[in-house]
């Protein structure tokens, strides 16, 4: 039999399991081994004991110079309380008197001890002790015979009633072995949950004050990893600001020079090509401000603090800051708020959220469309959509929707593909959560993307109607 992910029985991944079950087999193995040492020692003891007796009694009746009178024994006082059988014979070999006239137990040629088989099982067995034999007269051979199951039950008896206090013992000892090795890994769970903790905003260190010692070498090789992470994680944002920052002057500079240059472009031959060239200079802007914007909320040392903030007016904020964008492209953009919220996050990065979603609506929908940004409840939690009329994204690649850089393959709207990136990684921060979905028409045919917020701090009041 093997346990899971191809590991033996006797081999668990856990370590707290598999020091539990080492240390609950050597118990049961001390625990076997001293009730095998306890019968053997009584087996020893019991069994010396009883010879002892039987050669003192055996000695005293061989000694009367008359036959002795014997005291009758009976089965149950034979084999229940292991009563002596007496037998006593002349010289010639003559059994003279047996107290258990029934037991047929030859005379023994020697003296001293035998063991002889009369039936099955231990009740079976007999065990004799017999003095030396005679040849004169006036004198005696005795034997004393017990049977050998009484003194197998009693040794066991009394093994038993040794061993019980230690096998009463073994769960409250194995219970307390449970609770040091639970106490012990509780410790390993807490630096588990400390790593757990870490995003890459925050990697700090981890406190070897309150692990053990076996572990503290990890520890600290992880804590040396966290610190090569965190120089090479500021690099690479130090990087694109700055290669971002740099890329922001000429840009713009060149949108200047062809706004300058539009007058002086003749209308036939070159229009469309100066179209293209202003819109991929568009873009490149558009690239760069995203950059930017990503760069800063993934740098922990620029973060604001977070405050309450009242979900609707931030809204209406975003709405009418990229009305522009809705004006040049003719979509009617509106918002509509049936109940209230508050969300405690900083200002920025909660605004970031609604831009970057009311952006991608914008620019995927097409001239004239509509888009809706909505506040209402949800099953009793307050929710933020933003809806658009354009052509959605496939069902297979809307899990890749949020990737940096990701445009679905075909897309003509302007973009970086850094938006919904940029709107998730600062949902997640705050707490909030965001889905999308297609928007079907009557035939079932793509109509455009629901994009739903969730709410963290749910609903603080509702509206009047």
């Amino acid at each position: 039999m093997r346990a899971t992910h191809g590991r033996p029985w006797y081999s668990p991944g856990s370590l707290r399991n598999k020091l539990l079950m080492w240390l609950v087999l050597v118990h049961l193995l001390a625990a076997v081994g001293v009730a095998w040492f306890t019968y053997a020692s009584y087996d020893r003891l019991i069994v010396t004991f009883k010879d002892d007796q039987m050669q003192m009694l055996a000695d005293s009746y061989a000694s009367n110079v008359v036959v002795p009178e014997l005291r009758p024994a009976d089965e149950r006082s034979i084999f229940e309380r292991g009563a002596f059988v007496i037998q006593v014979w002349n010289g010639q070999g003559e059994l003279l008197v047996s107290s258990w006239p029934a037991l047929a137990v030859a005379r023994q040629p020697s003296e001293g001890l035998t063991t002889v088989r009369m039936g099955p099982g231990d009740d079976g067995v007999w065990r004799i002790y017999s003095t030396a034999p005679v040849a004169e007269a006036g004198r005696f051979q005795v034997q004393v015979i017990q049977n050998g199951g009484f003194v197998r039950r009693m040794v066991a008896k009394r093994a038993l009633s040794s061993t019980a206090p230690i096998a009463l013992l073994l769960p409250l000892s194995l219970a307390a072995l449970w609770l040091v090795v639970w106490a012990s890994s509780r410790k390993l769970r807490s630096v588990a949950l400390d790593v757990a903790a870490q995003d890459e905003r925050s990697l700090s260190e981890l406190s070897v004050s309150r692990v053990p010692d076996e572990i503290a070498p990890l520890v600290e090789a992880f804590n040396s990893l966290l610190g090569r992470l965190r120089q090479a994680f500021a690099v690479q944002r130090r990087f694109v600001q700055d290669a971002a920052h740099e890329l922001r002057t000429p840009i713009a500079a060149i949108g200047l020079q062809l706004d300058n240059m539009r007058a002086e472009v003749p209308v036939e031959a070159v229009a469309e090509h100066y179209v293209h060239l202003k819109g991929g200079v568009t873009r490149a802007q558009h690239l760069i401000e995203q950059l930017l914007r990503l760069s800063r909320q993934e740098s922990s040392t620029e973060a604001e603090a977070p405050v309450p903030l009242d979900v609707a007016s931030v809204l209406r904020d975003s709405v009418a800051q990229l009305m522009v964008i809705a004006d040049r492209r003719r979509i009617d953009i509106g918002f509509e708020g049936s109940t209230s919220a508050t969300v405690t996050a900083p200002p920025a990065e909660l605004r970031s959220i609604f831009d970057n979603l009311i952006d991608n609506a914008l620019r995927h929908s097409p001239e004239g469309g509509v888009v809706d940004v909505r506040l209402h409840e949800v099953e009793g939690q307050a929710v933020v959509d933003v809806v658009d009329n354009g052509p959605g994204i496939p069902p297979a690649l809307i899990d890749r929707a949020f990737d940096r850089f990701f445009r679905v393959p075909g897309t003509v709207a302007e973009g970086s593909g850094l938006g919904l990136a940029i709107a998730r990684m600062a949902a997640q921060r705050n707490g909030l959560r965001i889905e999308l979905a297609n928007r079907r028409d009557a035939q079932g045919r793509l109509a455009g993307l629901q994009a739903r917020v969730y709410l963290r701090d749910g609903v603080a009041g509702r509206a009047s109607a």
